[in-house]
């Protein structure tokens, strides 16, 4: 066992461990702390070779989203915390390995992340993050607080409308459908991980192919690769550890805030596709490029706040295994 002592402690540790001495590397933690450990492996000379060490979870965190995910594909009934960790104390006993998507994001500094869970831009980063101060309460944090935070957000808009505050931004995808990029007009990797080939730098314009959603003001922008947000967020029912998409939501301005709230407690239950919400568009993409437009805002990264500025995606089917049964 070797426990974390700091922020990116665990990154550090497994991007210099020997990894030919385990079997496997379980986190007793929550999403943030196996985002370190999917990006020290990554950031190895041999992450080839690294990203195929199986990895574990057993939730003891905030966000313990994936977690929650595991216990859906099992098909078994949403639960507490704790019967999220006897489901995957359970499926680590089995030891049964499964493949996982994860996904490289591209910053405008150059840096690439890779994720496995979500990207998130406007009111579920915010609230993500504005909910950090409520870390001691658990899951409860992210559900308690949107309400509140749909009040202060919309207020905010109407008093700050002559400053520009609503939210724009111009976004692009490549749906699962589309044609691939050549490999040559991917941007080189920051450190290690496969080629980016459905991306082009993001200095240069998005291949044509591309579908570009036209610039307007919108809530949220939410990527998902796994069915749940939070442990009671089922974002994104019909996805899978290895569905080789991302499952693209966003929100237009203009929404209310009833109805804004009616879309994350229908989100709970995994039903606001059905909820008839005209403002909510949904779509499985490969790859994305979002270009905000406002000069301050949060992006997270599976729940880490990343640089602010445009960014890129692409999903990389089953690149990591994960032991989920």
């Amino acid at each position: 066992m070797a426990p974390a002592e700091r922020q990116n402690h665990a990154r550090e540790l497994v991007r210099e461990a020997d990894l030919s001495q385990w079997d496997a590397l379980v986190i007793i933690s929550g999403d943030g702390l196996l985002f370190e450990v999917v990006n020290g492996l990554m950031e190895r000379d041999d992450w080839e070779e690294a990203i195929q060490t199986p990895l574990g979870i057993l939730p003891g965190g905030s966000g313990n989203a994936l977690a929650a995910s595991i216990h859906h594909y099992t098909g078994s009934p949403p639960g507490s915390s704790e019967d999220l960790l006897v489901s995957c104390g359970f499926l680590l006993c089995k030891g049964l390995v499964s493949r996982l998507d994860l996904v490289s994001v591209s910053l405008a500094s150059g840096l690439r992340l890779f994720s496995f869970l979500s990207l998130a831009w406007g009111f579920v980063a915010d609230v993500d993050i504005e909910s950090e101060k409520y870390r001691y309460v658990g899951a409860a944090r992210f559900t308690g607080h949107a309400p509140g935070f749909c009040s202060s957000l919309f207020c905010q808009k109407k008093a700050s409308a002559d400053q520009g505050a609503a939210h724009t931004f111009r976004n692009s995808c490549n749906s699962n459908n589309a044609t691939k990029a050549s490999r040559s007009e991917a941007p080189p990797a920051a450190s290690g991980g496969p080629a980016d080939s459905l991306l082009v730098p993001l200095e240069q314009p998005v291949p044509s192919h591309w579908t570009v959603v036209k610039e307007e003001d919108f809530v949220l922008v939410l990527a998902m690769y796994q069915s749940h947000l939070a442990e009671d967020l089922l974002a994104a029912p019909g996805a899978s550890l290895e569905d080789g998409v991302m499952h693209l939501f966003y929100v237009k301005a203009g929404i209310s805030r009833a109805a804004l709230l009616r879309l994350f407690l229908a989100m709970e239950k995994g039903v606001h596709l059905a909820a008839g919400c005209p403002d909510l568009v949904y779509v499985k993409v490969l790859a994305l490029r979002l270009e905000p437009l406002t000069p301050k805002g949060v992006i997270t990264v599976d729940g880490e706040v990343v640089e602010y500025g445009p960014v890129q995606a692409q999903v990389h089917s089953g690149l990591a295994r994960l032991i989920a049964g």
